[in-house]
């Protein structure tokens, strides 16, 4: 049943229905669970959406870019008034808070001999599989801080933050921008819980009650240590108060042998 759907997922990622918005979408849950995450958005790559635009001995590459939802229409653009696509970083941009960043750059999907749908079920090819046919965005955690990283940075997204991202098909002979899709719709990361929402397993308890049990815990093992203390104190007194009766007991037999030893 399971592979059923990865193939029908696979057939609507291969071919473009009649009407269908040209834009990033998001990829179909069976290929990517748990999608958007709190740093990372898995997107369907543009498999097949610029096929058109595509002419013999011409080489061509994929933008893609990535902008808050809250940057202005005015600076949603990405191209020069050259046509020339923007080279705009994740710095540069405050994390597309400015305007969009390029976050990835790869090659065109290849429409007429996609990966085959027998591999999905084979766990050594089907890594390879999903890559051909997804990019995720925000996926890389180092680039940011490494001074010898010189390709396209795609650091992590940020928590609880609306994203549009948008596909350009660049020509590289030219260097110019040939086609492009509509921004997408927006696509918010995921929301890091409170301490005291999160679900502790068992039970489902609060935060406020993990606090509770502790504390009650920690009384009850000093209040049996403190029992545990009494009654030692307690059998230790009694032996020595044995002792003590014993050797009393020994003193006044001693006296008592005494007095008959000197009569006789």
């Amino acid at each position: 049943m399971c592979s059923r759907w990865v193939v029908l997922a696979f057939c609507c990622l291969g071919q473009l229905c009649a009407g269908q918005s040209l834009k990033p979408q998001l990829a179909v849950p069976q290929l990517a669970t748990n999608n958007p995450t709190l740093t990372t958005v898995a997107l369907e790559k543009p498999f097949c959406m610029f096929d058109s635009s595509l002419y013999p001995n011409k080489s061509y590459v994929i933008y893609l870019y990535a902008m808050k939802e809250s940057a202005s229409a005015i600076s949603s653009l990405v191209t020069t008034t050259n046509s020339k696509p923007l080279n705009s970083t994740f710095q540069q941009t405050s994390g597309g808070k400015l305007g969009p960043y390029k976050a990835a750059v790869f090659n065109v999907p290849n429409c007429a001999s996609p990966p085959k749908f027998t591999d999905v079920g084979d766990i050594k090819k089907v890594s390879d599989v999903l890559k051909q046919y997804l990019f995720r965005v925000g996926d890389d955690g180092t680039c940011l801080y490494d001074p010898n990283f010189l390709a396209v940075c795609n650091p992590p997204l940020t928590p609880d933050t609306t994203y549009r991202f948008k596909y350009v098909l660049v020509d590289i002979t030219e260097g110019i921008m040939k086609d492009q899709t509509l921004w997408s719709d927006p696509i918010k990361t995921r929301r890091a819980k409170l301490p005291l929402k999160i679900d502790t397993w068992p039970g489902r308890r609060s935060g406020g009650m993990i606090v509770i049990t502790s504390i009650l815990s920690v009384l009850v093992f000093l209040l049996l240590a403190g029992l545990l203390a009494s009654v030692s104190f307690a059998v230790m007194g009694s032996e020595a108060s044995s002792a003590e009766t014993k050797h009393v007991s020994q003193t006044i037999q001693q006296s008592e042998l005494r007095p008959q030893l000197s009569s006789e």
